[in-house]
């Protein structure tokens, strides 16, 4: 992966100011460092305008790409040149596309969205100029089986009705926001925003039954309301399952369906928020507790040590593992 994929900072290119004659192949590139290695072609080069920008979110790199009528390949020359394993959700915002995948075909028009996987070979048509928001993730952040996920790759997902509409609209406001310099870079919505995902694909598959569509989008409800409410030392699952009118069993069982528990979710979520504000070089004077007592943990030492044991170093020394030489810690 390249920097600009991981980088948290918001990374803009706009290929205007150059000599007509360097657009495509600038833009190319930064594609190219934006993603994974692809093969780009366009039938007029000498004429192709582009732009893209980029954030980081934790494991979430979100892009909103645009650019004249061009064709998008990845080969699996390229895929062995560089798999990192990851998911890409397209987001049709303006003009046409075509998302082509193990021998599906998605055309999607603004509001649409389809996956594809990145270790496999795929194709994206755009016949016109467009622009498209692109989400990357893991795909455990889907919360289907890779065998689902197999499935659905190149499967248009209408934005104009049912959960598809929810998602559409909530992934639109998140590309608006990067557009507009406004996604936070701790990534408060991801997860509640991929959970939503998961629930639109569940509806297209045999086992995404009425039943389990209702889960994944309780939990999408669920984990929102959690992210939101990190902060509070006195967040426990009992009041999450209470202000949902759930069991604590149910709670429980809902998050345990996808391989952990609800207060596991919730530690590993604060530990995320506190490693992303320790790199953080606007919060380089905030005590190392203080950060920690700001997500929830009360305790400076029971932080330290969560801390190490998921990322195997201690608060401080990671902090100034992402600090300028002779910076303060």
């Amino acid at each position: 992966m390249s920097e600009l994929a991981l980088s948290p900072r918001r990374e803009v290119f706009d290929a205007s100011p150059l000599a007509s004659t360097e657009r495509f192949d600038a833009w190319k590139d930064a594609v190219n460092a934006a993603f994974v290695p692809l093969s780009v072609a366009s039938a007029e080069p000498g004429s192709f305008n582009g732009s893209l920008i980029c954030q980081g979110m934790g494991t979430t790199h979100v892009s909103e790409v645009s650019g004249s009528a061009s064709q998008v390949r990845r080969t699996s020359r390229e895929i062995a040149d560089n798999d990192p394993g990851l998911i890409k959700l397209g987001l049709q915002l303006r003009g046409y596309s075509v998302v082509a995948q193990d021998g599906r075909e998605a055309a999607l028009t603004p509001g649409d969205f389809a996956i594809y996987d990145t270790s496999r070979p795929y194709d994206l048509y755009f016949d016109d100029s467009f622009r498209m928001l692109v989400v990357m993730f893991p795909p455990e952040a889907l919360q289907l089986s890779r065998r689902d996920i197999a499935s659905l790759t190149a499967s248009r997902v209408s934005g104009r009705q049912g959960l598809g509409s929810l998602t559409s609209t909530l992934l639109g406001a998140m590309g608006q926001q990067l557009h507009d310099g406004q996604v936070p870079a701790a990534a408060t919505v991801s997860d509640a925003l991929l959970s939503l995902v998961s629930a639109a694909f569940a509806e297209r598959i045999d086992l995404g039954s009425p039943l389990n569509s209702q889960r994944l989008v309780l939990l999408a409800r669920v984990q929102a309301y959690i992210s939101s409410h990190l902060c509070d030392p006195d967040l426990t699952v009992t009041e999450v399952a209470a202000a949902h009118h759930v069991s604590v069993r149910y709670l429980q069982k809902l998050f345990e369906e996808h391989g952990e528990t609800a207060s596991a979710w919730i530690r590993r979520k604060r530990l995320e928020k506190c490693r992303l504000d320790l790199q953080n070089p606007q919060l380089r004077d905030r005590p190392v507790s203080a950060v920690g007592m700001h997500w929830g943990f009360t305790d400076a030492s029971s932080f330290s040590r969560a801390f190490k044991s998921a990322f195997g170093q201690a608060p401080a020394e990671y902090r100034y593992s992402f600090s300028p030489a002779g910076a303060s810690v």
